[in-house]
């Protein structure tokens, strides 16, 4: 008998209609002879209302209670929907992730799944049960209630598929699959069949919000077959990401454009070039931890450096106050400022790795667009630009014009 696991986000339980929806859908994969666990996300919306109320109490909420309050969200979601199956004739049972046994870390609000005790719910399967969990939390080797961060549903399912060998995980969402690029941006951006765990992993990491990155990283390490879906739509395919590449005739450069409005540039200013500086500066920055994506260092006057990083915008001011407090005097460096009004654009194909002149052609774009760029990143199948937030959109469109994706 095939197992499979379906994760649906929050808008796919939005309301208890949507949630009846889902319902019907898990019965059709019953009825066809699958076990099937689901994973659900809180409400659509739930959460930030959760994380309002506390902010109401406290304007930076202890971690541990914040986790105590936003994993609530999913316990309502998963109670309505194993009502849901059971109302349908559906032997059904709901699961939080302290009743499953996912043990993480104790990194609160950020917490990283250590191990899942899939016992539970492989008796409930065997015994002709759908298995409804709530995806985002767990609980630490203290028995804390924790959060995985947000999208952290997608990794609940897909490590819950990994643990219990699932045939596939299938991630309903909003959308009917990976896109070339987000086609509210590009309107003619097109549906992908398949994409590579490596392609769709950059796409993850560079701003892409279909799948969580860590999701993404679980599918690959223990190689889970993993579908993306629509969960407003009762036919289709989805994208199916794979290991396989087409081979280089069929591949095309470049297969998709990710783009984050979510970062923030921090820069410090004539800091002594001696060795050990970064470690210096990014040391505290890694001990709140704060994580740092792009890095660049650029000779200053003469003696000195200048260092420039990025961070999630949320983290800008947190970040700043590390350095102001921490790091500035100590490293006599001159001065430290920040930037959230910038953006970080990517293109992404395994079949760069077989053509040359695609950074030419990227930045050749760009500059005739009249967008400077800030920042570059590169690696095997990916190039990365930090420009001006305000030119983002129309970097997104001449960069998928001009690599031919809307052909």
């Amino acid at each position: 008998m095939s197992l499979i696991v379906q994760k649906y986000g929050g808008t796919s339980v939005a309301t208890p209609e949507r949630i009846r929806a889902v319902a019907r859908r898990v019965a059709r994969y019953k009825s066809l002879g699958y076990q099937i666990v689901v994973v659900v996300s809180a409400m659509s919306g739930e959460t930030n209302r959760l994380i309002g109320l506390a902010k109401e109490i406290m304007e930076e909420p202890d971690p541990r209670e914040l986790d105590v309050m936003v994993s609530t969200g999913e316990q309502v979601s998963i109670g309505m929907a194993a009502l849901a199956l059971i109302d349908l004739g559906i032997k059904a049972k709901s699961y939080t992730g302290s009743q499953v046994k996912i043990l993480t870390d104790d990194a609160h609000t950020k917490a990283r799944i250590l191990k899942i005790d899939h016992n539970n719910i492989q008796e409930d399967l065997d015994k002709g049960y759908v298995v409804v969990v709530a995806g985002f939390q767990g609980e630490d080797a203290q028995g804390n209630i924790t959060t995985l961060g947000r999208g952290g549903s997608d990794t609940t399912g897909v490590a819950i598929a990994a643990a219990l060998k699932a045939d596939e995980c299938q991630i309903y969402t909003d959308v009917d699959g990976i896109y070339t690029t987000d086609p509210r941006v590009v309107p003619e951006a097109k549906k992908l069949d398949s994409i590579t765990f490596e392609e769709m992993l950059e796409m993850a990491s560079l701003g892409s919000k279909v799948l969580q990155i860590r999701s993404v990283e679980f599918a690959g390490k223990y190689k889970v077959k993993l579908r993306v879906l629509s969960s407003f739509e009762e036919e289709g395919d989805g994208t199916l990401i794979t290991f396989e590449e087409k081979n280089n005739m069929e591949q095309p450069i470049i297969s998709g454009i990710a783009f984050n409005r979510d970062e923030a540039k921090v820069t410090i200013l004539g800091v002594p070039d001696t060795p050990g500086s970064a470690y210096q500066i990014l040391g505290p920055i890694a001990d709140a931890n704060i994580e740092v994506d792009m890095i660049i260092q650029n000779v200053g006057s003469v003696g000195t450096t200048d260092f420039t990083f990025t961070v999630n915008k949320n983290d800008l001011n947190k970040a700043l106050a590390v350095l102001n407090e921490k790091v500035k005097n100590h490293v006599h460096a001159r001065e430290v400022n920040g930037n959230d009004k910038i953006a970080k654009v990517s293109i992404v194909g395994v079949g760069m790795r077989s053509h040359i002149g695609v950074a030419s052609k990227m930045f050749r774009t760009l500059s005739e667009e009249g967008i400077n760029i800030n920042m570059i990143s590169t690696s095997e199948i990916k190039i990365s630009v930090v420009i001006d937030e305000k030119y983002l959109e129309l970097a997104v469109r001449a960069l998928h014009k001009a690599f031919e994706l809307d052909i």
